[in-house]
């Protein structure tokens, strides 16, 4: 592959060689008698000269295009292309900036398949721009959690030396958009989402059914969490129903999540966890009631007034995983991000969506339709849908021919 690769680039440059040559002209009448043999000389040495710019610089070309896409000899192809350019700028070559744009995109289209290199750091996007505009898209009466996601998330991403992991840890009731937004940021920030060898996703109840068996799973986990790192620097571990997880399960990835102390270790500081939790779903379902009673509209509830709230009701003694680890007093989890109950004109935005992602048309009626069969709470103001959007897509299916 390399062979022929290299071989396109030196005729496409040989092509451009020859309209250089052909432009430098005859000699001038009446001379080839005299300077015949030096003209040709002359002619063979700029020939020459050319061609050894071409070869390095169908070198420079495979160097360039195996750096991006396997990951190999970028300390080398950066050493030598500081010589060689100097050599290339007095010979009148360069790198041209076509060229290195075809190899951008050749490299995008390779990576496609999941083949760029051994590790699956090729196949990082870090996507915030597209995360952004997909969360105020279809992220629904969630303007506290669009806002810290995005920030904590591309400060991190932004950060060259972070001294720990990034631990977002999502609360509010089920249906709010939690692993909507899981599923979001691993979409935008892996090629392959939550199919990507970067991502591990756990499920309390389904991957740590058994108690007697905390032993086995402490092991398990702590050695996919390793062999995740290792595979890929930037990490993404999601566990689902966080609630339900063994307090000792957290103590025993707590060091993958504490400041980073040892360099004999693996490095952690560049992985991203991901805590989706029903705690405390009632005290935010509370503040968000009481600004409502008092005529608030629901944009006005703080980050600050909120965590806080969120904080100190996960610090009372409980039988959750939260209180029991070490988590908290360690200080471990950087931003709750509290989820807020859904009101009826959100549900019918998550219904407008539903029909739209297959592709179907609706009426404003339809979208009544699907929302009234939703259960709203507290009884006296059904204010709040008791499921979030949870099954609404399902629920469109009353409403096709």
């Amino acid at each position: 592959m390399g062979l022929g690769l290299s071989s396109c680039l030196l005729l496409l440059l040989l092509l451009g060689v020859s309209g250089d040559l052909g432009s430098q002209g005859t000699p001038p009448e009446g001379t080839w008698e005299e300077e015949g043999e030096l003209w040709s000389r002359a002619r063979f040495e700029a020939v020459k000269k050319h061609l050894g710019a071409v070869g390095a610089l169908s070198k420079q070309y495979w160097q360039y295009l195996a750096c991006k896409v396997w990951q190999e000899g970028c300390e080398e192809e950066e050493e030598e292309n500081k010589e060689e350019e100097e050599s290339h700028r007095r010979s009148g070559w360069s790198l041209p900036l076509v060229g290195q744009d075809y190899l951008e995109l050749f490299s995008a289209w390779y990576c496609s398949f999941g083949k760029c290199c051994k590790t699956g750091d090729c196949q990082i996007i870090n996507n915030i721009t597209g995360l952004e505009a997909d969360l105020n898209r279809q992220l629904h009466g969630q303007h506290l959690a669009k806002e810290v996601i995005v920030h904590a998330v591309q400060e991190f991403l932004q950060n060259p030396r972070p001294d720990k992991a990034l631990v977002l840890s999502f609360h509010g009731w089920s249906g709010t958009g939690k692993n909507f937004v899981a599923r979001m940021l691993a979409s935008h920030l892996y090629q392959d989402g939550l199919k990507s060898k970067c991502v591990r996703l756990f499920i309390s109840l389904f991957h740590f059914p058994h108690h007697k068996y905390m032993d086995s799973y402490k092991a398990q986990l702590k050695k996919q969490i390793s062999e995740t790192v290792q595979l890929c620097k930037q990490s993404l571990f999601i566990f689902d129903e966080a609630e339900k997880l063994h307090f000792s399960l957290l103590d025993a990835i707590k060091p993958f999540m504490a400041r980073y102390d040892n360099k004999d270790q693996a490095d952690y500081r560049r992985s991203i966890f991901l805590f989706l939790s029903n705690l405390g779903g009632n005290i935010i379902n509370e503040v968000a009631l009481d600004f409502w009673r008092a005529g608030r509209v629901r944009e006005e509830i703080s980050m600050e007034f909120l965590e806080q709230q969120l904080r100190a009701e996960l610090q009372e003694p409980a039988e959750n995983s939260y209180a029991r680890s070490h988590l908290l007093e360690e200080n471990l989890v950087d931003v709750f991000v509290p989820f807020l109950p859904l009101e009826y004109h959100h549900v019918k935005l998550c219904a407008r969506d539903a029909f739209l992602a297959r592709g179907l048309p609706y009426t404003e009626e339809a979208l009544h339709e699907v929302a009234r069969l939703m259960v709203f709470v507290p009884k006296e103001e059904k204010l709040f849908s008791a499921q979030g959007c949870k099954s609404v897509s399902q629920r469109i299916n009353y409403f096709l021919p």
